[in-house]
């Protein structure tokens, strides 16, 4: 799975989790319904970052968010410390 289908599971799938449909989600990131029907369906190759980046504000998450696999984007961690630990 690259980026771009990443983005395409990630967008439907936060978008019905939202109850949003296709055309409320366009108005909601300012572009035209048929442009986001394209990209949900994989039909539109050329996406710029600035169109995922409405996209990902449209449903409340950060770009990257939609681009990485839904197991990276869910399963966090906290960082560990590299440094000696402060305690005695």
């Amino acid at each position: 799975m690259n980026a771009l289908d990443n983005l395409r599971a990630n967008l439907k799938r936060l978008r019905l989790m939202r109850g949003l449909t296709q055309q409320k989600l366009s108005e909601r990131a300012d572009l035209e319904y048929k442009y986001l029907q394209k990209i949900e369906s994989g039909r539109w190759p050329g996406l710029q970052l600035r169109t995922v980046e409405r996209l990902a504000r449209a449903v409340d998450v950060e770009a990257w968010e939609l681009l990485c696999p839904p197991r990276e984007r869910t399963a966090r961690k906290p960082i560990k410390s590299r440094g000696k630990s402060s305690r005695p």
